[in-house]
């Protein structure tokens, strides 16, 4: 039986206890090589503050810190009680999909306990790491206790001349079906970090920044059922902790953080360094909860075909499935996805055929589910199958009784703490019968594939269906998808669905097929879903097909960053067992140039790289090479382009 490894080490330096603070001298955490450090003080009033340096320069200014609950007033009139003695935490973990696979978490931590004037309780743990900083605030107290949280002050304050990348917050109840916000806006791109939301919400997570030359990703992770899914407001340089908006709960449910003493909150995470570091760090699944008491021998990491995303509803029928049931046959991927209304225009009998054909040519069937509820008004069906518990596991049962393997549930209603609960419930239930999940229409992730590895992937981002849509968005698609690698990306996996090679019906596509076939390394996903048709496939190169031909998609051991920067260009490695992809693309309409210095090379290694044709955007070409580890190898990358590079044995 695969089990999930998670082992949690805590080396204390010479001793552990709380030690009186009378004064606001502050308090410094540093990260294990020194060269991060948090400082926590007292200012006046009795504030909780926090600033952030890495090596000389400053990364946050002093930023408040507290809460206001039901229960209890910690943000004013406070006081440090107790630090604790720095304590070292190392924890060594297995992913079952990702980039990196064997991930061990080193830092140092330090637990601050604060009281406010009515001599109540709040510990705030910070977490100082070699890539960046985390901190949460936690509740003790009686269990019988239920507190609400009001609201957040926790703030970040950047340094001036500070640039952004940053995704506005969708007004909820808008767009398709009702069914914003889902993450699905583009982001605006090295924005001065005193811009205002265009649409007036605030910004999702991840953001970007980049200030006095150090480069921060904002984020949280380990969002459990009893707090809701968080994101920033502004003003000015001055980002602060927001609730989400009266719209995004369950019905009658409930959309600030509740629930019993003792309470967490979500750890909030800034990744701090260069762009390698920001690229290969894992914090975002080091701070997520341990994997639940589950068999996750059941997940299984791939590709798949999936007929809707160029062909649409139209698609959704008997012959065309079996159609893409052969076509992952054919590439030996490990799944096919049947989309929406899969229920009215095939029948619950004929997909239980469809799953025993796709079985007999070893592939998995993944089926579409609406979340449903009043949230959305989204025609799909089927409908009401996910909504509680009782109809979920029946649904699961018949899903074993005929062999699916997962599904993707779409269209959920925001970030309120019942919506969160809902995942939750879905993951956990899913996870008891074996059922790989895929998210659409949805929040960020924020570390659940740790917690539920059978989270294969989540949307949360403007995705290749957007192409599909809009002339506006497939000229967009270029710098857009060159950025992701840096945002949304880093540590959550990402429903994309990229790649397409034989084009799309009404668009004119702006990425070379280069581009398109790079993303099957740059983009990650547990299941990564294939926007190309069997007749599409058809018009490529055998070498083409072969490379795509059992590719290991989601299954990475280790990710190296070898050159890029957001919107513009990203060039990274991955390696699979031995075999090492090194993959670029070109955000701008422009040659490029890049200087390949890859790590891993060592001596004198062959390669194949595939890249652009000089036919139009739909051609390739094919070449060996030599790589040499004391000769960087330049490799050009014609505008809108890109390559993938594939080194020997």
């Amino acid at each position: 039986m695969k089990k999930y490894l998670s082992i949690l080490a805590v080396l204390f330096f010479p001793a552990f206890g709380f030690t009186g603070c009378q004064d606001t001298e502050p308090t410094k955490v540093t990260s294990p090589d020194g060269n991060i450090t948090v400082k926590v003080r007292i200012s006046e009033g009795g504030k909780l503050l926090y600033e952030v340096q890495s090596g000389q320069q400053q990364v946050l200014q002093p930023s408040r810190l507290g809460i206001q609950s039901s229960d209890a007033d910690f943000t004013q009139n406070l006081e440090i009680i107790g630090v604790s003695e720095i304590s070292r935490v190392v924890d060594n973990y297995t992913l079952m999909h990702g980039k990196q696979k064997e991930v061990t978490y080193d830092a140092n931590e330090a637990v601050f306990q604060v009281s406010n004037v009515d001599g109540k309780l709040m510990e705030v743990i910070f977490r100082v790491s070699d890539d960046g900083v985390a901190f949460r605030y936690h509740f003790p107290g009686s269990a019988d206790k239920k507190v609400i949280i009001e609201k957040e002050i926790t703030s970040f304050v950047m340094p001036m001349n500070t640039k952004g990348w940053l995704q506005p917050v969708s007004k909820a109840k808008t767009g398709f079906a009702e069914t914003n916000p889902s993450y699905e806006e583009n982001y605006l791109q090295e924005v001065p970090a005193e811009i205002d939301s265009p649409i007036g919400f605030g910004w999702v997570y991840p953001a970007l920044f980049q200030t006095n030359g150090v480069w921060l990703l904002l984020t949280e992770t380990s969002l459990s059922a009893n707090y809701c899914g968080t994101h920033l407001e502004n003003e000015g340089n001055s980002y602060r902790v927001a609730f989400p908006q009266p719209e995004e709960v369950m019905p009658q449910g409930a959309i600030n953080p509740e629930g019993f003493l003792p309470m967490s909150t979500p750890w909030r995470i800034l990744t701090i360094g260069d762009l390698a570091t920001l690229t290969e760090s894992t914090l975002g699944t080091d701070l997520a909860e341990p994997a639940v008491d589950v068999d996750f021998s059941f997940v299984v990491p791939g590709l798949a075909s999936w007929s809707w995303v160029i062909l649409k509803d139209e698609s959704v029928n008997y012959e065309t499935q079996k159609d893409f049931i052969d076509f992952a046959a054919e590439m030996k991927w490990s799944y096919c996805l049947v989309d929406g209304l899969w229920d009215e225009q095939i029948g619950r009998e004929k997909i239980a055929e469809l799953s025993e054909y796709a079985q007999s040519k070893g592939v998995g069937l993944l089926l579409w589910y609406n979340s449903a509820g009043s949230w959305n008004y989204a025609y799909q069906t089927p409908k009401n199958k996910m909504l509680t518990h009782e109809s979920r596991m029946k649904e699961f049962e018949w899903m074993n009784e005929i062999g699916i393997k997962g599904i993707k549930v779409d269209f959920f209603g925001g970030d309120g703490q019942s919506v969160i609960a809902y995942y939750h419930e879905i993951l956990r239930d899913a996870a008891e019968y074996g059922i790989m999940l895929n998210f659409h229409g949805a929040t960020l992730p924020r570390g659940w594939a740790r917690t539920y590895p059978n989270l294969m992937t989540v949307e949360a981002i403007k995705g290749y269906e957007f192409i599909t849509f809009g002339q506006e968005t497939a000229d967009n698609a270029p710098t857009h998808m060159a950025m992701t690698p840096f945002t949304r990306n880093v540590f959550d996996p990402m429903d994309f669905t990229p790649i397409n090679l034989g084009g799309i019906p009404n668009i004119d596509r702006r990425t070379t097929n280069g581009f398109e076939l790079a993303l099957s390394v740059v983009f990650t996903s547990g299941i990564q879903h294939i926007a190309e048709t069997p007749d599409g496939m058809a018009t490529v190169p055998d070498y083409v097909k072969d490379f795509l031909t059992g590719f290991p998609g989601g299954d990475w051991d280790e990710t190296k960053f070898i050159d890029g920067y957001p919107g513009k260009l990203a060039v990274i490695a991955r390696r699979h067992g031995n075999q090492w992809y090194v993959a670029g693309i070109n955000g701008e309409n422009l040659e490029k140039v890049v200087k390949l210095e890859l790590p891993f090379v060592s001596g004198t290694n062959k390669a194949v790289i595939i890249t652009d044709g000089e036919e139009g955007i739909l051609s390739f070409s094919q070449e060996e090479i030599s790589l040499n580890e004391n000769q960087p190898s330049k490799v050009t990358i014609k505008p809108n382009g890109g390559f993938v590079m594939v080194l020997e044995n």
